[in-house]
């Protein structure tokens, strides 16, 4: 039987911040949109699961049928690596591609816009970490079209300007970033996020609500995203469990892959310790992004309660919670990780941690400068041991 979106709202495009295709079966118009950005030989980068599913062989038989002429490539980690992203380009030039369909979750859609991105440039993808100037002199002439179409509802990154990749020499998750690294079309396909399992549905729906709740709670002037965020809320609210308990609910899938689209383009208000404790646990222990922003969650947000407890309580009340206060919300949250499997503690996972090392990186994160409230190394190692033993 056909998926159907009800509400009249089955296909529809939009151009914030990036031209979008939303609706079922969108992405059999992919080569309708290859066509129309001038792509003759595109790479399509994708994670090693998601090339062994039926869903993906689809894609590339319709594009076959299509008479499109294309190369994969599929050797990237869950935590996408440099030597990932310097393979990729390898391949992207060996083949002479001239664009990049990223197709997956984050780390596909992170090292697709990073392929493209690299595959023009003189310096190694390290001189364009988010810091200082070094973005202005990048080489963007001619950089290859990118389509992006995510799989998963989390991190968003159809919509973000930068790729986070973690540089080996270091075991250091870095933000790659250039304004050019926004992708040139997204397509929003809650179909291609039916079939992804329980525990992922729980931790990427997860991180859009980290995304969507740490841009709220910044304390930077940016009304637009403001307001995105607090929306994003409500719809993660309203949605994020029926997508868990009934993964074939396609209007609760639907609006839980709006939900991360728009929690990546709130962000540009910053995020906050959430992610600078996640950073590093992703990138030295492998842990999965959204579940380390799940565990974080409530020890930060109870950490910054003094400067966000009245922002708390007014959305308390937008998403219509029963108990409209900054404990009711804590509580809140912690009955959406309880329903989701979510585990309460670091020490939970069963993994060795160097709380001095990490401490040491989630103090430097560029996440950190934005949390609500300034915080010290100390403080970041508080937060961790927090976060292991479950002390609220």
């Amino acid at each position: 039987m056909r998926l159907k979106l009800e509400n009249n709202f089955q296909n529809i495009n939009w151009n914030y911040p990036t031209p979008i295709k939303f609706g079922i079966d969108r992405v059999h118009e992919l080569a309708e949109f290859i066509y129309e950005l001038g792509i003759k030989n595109p790479l399509i980068v994708t994670d090693p699961q998601f090339r062994e599913i039926e869903q993906f062989n689809t894609i590339v038989e319709n594009l076959n049928k299509s008479e499109i002429k294309l190369s994969i490539f599929s050797e990237i980690k869950g935590n996408p690596t440099g030597q990932n992203i310097n393979d990729g380009v390898e391949v992207f030039l060996k083949n002479e591609n001239d664009g990049v369909i990223a197709i997956g979750g984050g780390s596909s859609l992170d090292a697709g816009k990073a392929i493209a991105f690299m595959s023009k440039q003189k310096e190694n993808i390290w001189y364009f970490e988010d810091v200082g100037d070094n973005w202005t002199r990048a080489i963007t002439e001619n950089l290859p079209r990118v389509i992006a179409v995510p799989t998963t509802a989390g991190t968003g990154s159809e919509t973000g300007r930068a790729s986070l990749i973690v540089d080996e020499r270091t075991y250091t998750k870095k933000i790659i970033f250039h304004p050019t690294m926004l992708p040139d079309l997204v397509v929003l396909d809650p179909s291609l996020t039916v079939s992804l399992p329980k525990h992922l549905t729980a931790a990427t729906g997860m991180d859009a609500l980290a995304h969507c709740l740490e841009a709220y709670c910044s304390n930077v002037f940016h009304p637009m995203a403001h307001g995105i965020a607090l929306e994003g809320i409500k719809i993660i609210k309203e949605n994020l469990i029926n997508a868990y308990n009934n993964p074939k609910d396609i209007e609760a899938r639907a609006k839980m892959l709006v939900s991360s689209t728009m929690g990546s383009t709130a962000f540009q208000k910053g995020l906050g310790a959430i992610h600078s404790l996640s950073h590093p646990i992703n990138a030295v222990n492998d842990v999965h992004h959204g579940l380390s922003n799940a565990i974080f969650m409530p020890y930060v947000i109870k950490f910054n309660q003094s400067q966000i407890e009245e922002r708390i309580v007014s959305l308390s009340k937008y998403v219509n919670l029963d108990n409209q206060t900054f404990d009711g919300f804590l509580q809140w949250i912690l009955d959406l990780r309880n329903e989701l499997s979510i585990p309460h503690t670091l020490k939970d996972l069963n993994l060795e941690f160097d709380f001095e090392k990490l401490s040491k990186m989630a103090i430097v994160d560029p996440s950190t400068p934005t949390n609500p409230i300034d915080l010290s190394e100390d403080d970041m190692k508080t937060l961790y041991l927090n976060s292991f033993e479950g002390n609220l």
